[in-house]
């Protein structure tokens, strides 16, 4: 399924402003339907869906919703509540059930909720899965399957999700190590990690300064978390803390915060791993797989490690396929999402945060030390609000522009001109050795595309 040819989903599910379509009961119900007859098909048993969702107002609704289009089709319900996502990822796959979905919409405002799906591995549904979801709902094929009496399924309520996700999460930490001496700062969005975050940093021992944590419904991303790692980056400086956690929404990223303040990206953190988990020969062919947002100096690091770099297009579920497909084990985006396959399916801000703490302990050396392994090069984003969507190299004015830039860098730099997989926005990067040229560039590309699309 082409990105071009959905009409429901796009990178990460479905996403859109809550009660709008897509974004409405009347789909989320037909989603649950769906969803239900693909896991029921070939299997004659009791099947079971876990919803798990963050804190935003919207998911009562659409976690109504969507319990009732799976129950109508004999399938039973697991509710776990808020749950980060990578913690309903865990839950699927732990308690076997035939699929999860997860009510979020990440980083988005509070007004924005979103549906995702994962397999019974725990693992995003592939693009013909979702495709064939699609098809099963605008082509009305399983309107008239209506289970009655004993068949139609029902909804349990899983009240120790939080607390299994909460074990599974210390488990992954070194069990030789502690946080003990170790205080942070921690910064919820106040979505969906509000309460089993603390709880796993707090039981191993670190001295936790809370933030972002009193969801209300309204506040998720707002003026906090991983968009705002400023507000992390201040207390951080208030309190003197050895380092700073900005978690988005559902939790799936994490942006750190060194103690001195200063933003450590996925970038970084992907580079400190990648050398710690190759001195342990555990990383996977000697290779990190990242996107093509990842700056070029990772691919630098990387080089001088003598470990390669793979990139896939923006995505951690593009990440997560290729890694599936040629047996890595450990790759992630700038943005913070960060995967260890070796535990879990998914990116995982709070698991990330332990693997890097564990090297930090381990090794007795900052996170300001740590990070000094890349160096960056200079890097200019421009998003560009659009009208519509078009095929990029089918407009000759922007190709024009593109292959101007592509002239000007050459080998010392790179230019990415993209849409969005969750915004009506084409996202412009440019890299560059000077930083004063890759702006006037990238401003003269965002204009050129804003004049075409706008």
């Amino acid at each position: 399924m082409s990105e071009n040819s959905r009409k429901l989903f796009g990178t990460d599910g479905v996403r859109g402003v809550a009660n709008v379509y897509p974004m409405t009961t009347e789909i989320a119900m037909q989603l649950g339907r769906a969803a239900a007859y693909i896991v029921k098909e070939g299997r004659q048993r009791r099947h079971k869906i876990v919803i798990g969702k963050d804190t935003r107002l919207s998911g009562y609704m659409i976690e109504n919703a969507i319990a009732s289009g799976i129950c109508s089709m004999g399938v039973d319900v697991l509710l776990v509540g808020p749950l980060p996502t990578p913690g309903i990822a865990f839950i699927t796959s732990s308690m076997r059930a035939d699929a999860g979905i997860v009510i979020s919409a990440s980083h988005n405002p509070f007004q924005d909720n979103g549906i995702k799906i994962f397999s019974r591995d725990g693992f995003k549904l592939p693009d013909e899965v979702e495709g064939r979801i699609e098809q099963l709902i605008f082509s009305n094929g399983i309107d008239s399957l209506r289970p009655t009496a004993q068949d139609v399924g029902k909804a349990f309520r899983i009240d120790d999700a939080v607390g299994r996700y909460v074990v599974f999460l210390k488990n992954t930490f070194p069990r030789d190590l502690t946080l003990d001496g170790l205080t942070l700062v921690l910064d919820c969005a106040h979505g969906a990690a509000y309460r089993c975050a603390p709880a796993v940093f707090e039981e191993l021992g670190a001295k936790v300064h809370l933030i972002g944590a009193e969801p209300n419904g309204e506040n998720i991303n707002r003026d906090c978390g991983s968009l705002h790692p400023e507000i992390t980056a201040e207390m951080v400086l208030k309190t003197g803390a050895d380092l700073g956690l900005a978690l988005d929404g559902d939790a799936d990223r994490v942006i750190f915060i060194d103690h001195r303040g200063r933003i450590v990206d996925g970038d970084h953190i992907m580079a400190i791993c990648a050398q710690d988990l190759a001195a342990h020969d555990q990383l996977a062919q000697k290779t990190v797989v990242a996107t093509v947002m990842s700056n070029m100096g990772l691919e630098v690091c990387l080089k001088g490690l003598g470990l390669g770099l793979v990139r896939t297009a923006v995505g951690d579920r593009y990440v997560v396929e290729r890694m599936r497909q040629d047996g890595f084990n450990f790759g992630g985006e700038q943005s913070g999402h960060t995967i260890f396959l070796d535990y879990n399916t998914t990116g995982d801000g709070i698991l990330t945060a332990l693997q890097v703490m564990a090297i930090m302990q381990r090794e007795g050396r900052p996170l300001a030390d740590l990070a000094g392994i890349m160096e960056v090069f200079p890097q200019v984003l421009v998003n560009v609000r659009v009208a519509k969507r078009a095929e990029l190299n089918a407009i000759p004015e922007i190709e024009a522009q593109c292959c101007r830039v592509k002239e000007i860098l050459g080998e010392k730099g790179r230019l990415l001109v993209r849409f969005s997989g969750t915004e009506p926005v084409i996202r412009i990067m440019i890299e560059g050795e000077d930083r004063d040229l890759i702006k006037t560039l990238a401003e003269e590309t965002a204009a050129c595309v804003g004049k075409a699309l706008g």
